[in-house]
């Protein structure tokens, strides 16, 4: 009999689903302030998990998701520069 281990969830913040975490990709916030996208999930720094999906990265910003889990405010920008880094995945 084979032991089945449980697999880490976590909460996508655009669109609210609870996902395994090797399905989400991960962004991180530096101690520094800036904004990248966690390929591996191990950068220092808060993070969050969104869906490999643009529309989950817009849900988010649309509704403010990424701007609760790191308590701050987010400029569009750096919303701009997680899009093009989630078209690189």
């Amino acid at each position: 009999m084979t032991k089945m281990t449980a697999q880490p969830e976590r909460k996508c913040v655009g669109c609210g689903e609870m996902k395994p975490k090797k399905e989400l990709v991960r962004v991180v916030r530096t101690k520094e302030g800036q904004f990248h996208i966690d390929r591996d999930g191990k950068m220092n720094g808060r993070g969050a998990y969104l869906c490999m999906d643009r529309t989950c990265l817009l849900q988010a910003q649309k509704s403010h998701g990424l701007e609760r889990s790191f308590r701050g405010k987010i400029s569009s920008e750096i919303y701009q520069q997680l899009d093009e880094e989630m078209s690189n995945l």
